[in-house]
């Protein structure tokens, strides 16, 4: 049993070491092109949360449920915290906060605006429909801030992980209380022509 105890120490502090180098390595010897691709990740989804500043009051005046509303008028003031998050993460790593087009949000917002376009105001339907426009546009961000998280945590950014954690941590709140809405009244509301 000593023994048995003794080797899986060894084996333990061996894994220990082999992580606690491995992290050293790549904070010392950070890949160049991975680097780049992270900052341009970042550009991305900046100017990603960017355009949502603009399309959230449209998608809020569009809604008829007073929940959504709000919940687009609070997450509205979310994604301008996000923005300006991003700027201390931009500025975290010495380097300056640049916008670059995100074709994915582009599209998305398009496609809520259509949303807009094709059912009929002040119905039920078009709240389900905002809604399903918008988990989309939160399921993107929380791909995109888990993954910056995820390459922040590996590069050794710790601050810029930090941050890139919380405004997460908020995407996924969002995209919660979207789902609330819908299960609770909107989806039962547009199922019974309202």
């Amino acid at each position: 049993m000593f023994i048995k105890l003794l080797t899986m120490e060894k084996t333990t502090s061996r894994k220990k070491a082999k992580q606690s180098s491995s992290s050293a390595k790549t904070t010392q010897e950070m890949s160049p092109a991975l680097h780049e691709f992270f900052i341009d990740e970042l550009k991305d989804i900046y100017w990603a949360e960017k355009h949502l500043t603009k399309a959230l009051p449209k998608m809020q005046k569009a809604a008829t449920s007073e929940e959504l509303q709000n919940a687009f008028a609070d997450h509205l003031e979310a994604t301008k915290n996000h923005v300006a998050r991003l700027e201390q993460v931009f500025e975290s790593l010495d380097e300056k906060a640049v916008a670059k087009k995100c074709e994915a949000m582009e599209g998305l917002v398009k496609e809520g605006e259509s949303i807009i376009e094709d059912t009929e105001e002040g119905t039920a339907t078009r709240d389900v429909g905002l809604i399903m426009a918008a988990q989309k546009v939160e399921h993107y961000e929380i791909a995109t801030y888990g993954g910056l998280r995820q390459l922040a945590i590996t590069m050794g950014h710790d601050e810029a992980a930090g941050i890139l954690g919380e405004t997460l941590n908020e995407e996924k709140e969002a995209d919660q209380l979207l789902t609330e809405i819908a299960e609770s009244k909107v989806n039962y509301e547009a199922n019974n022509g309202e």
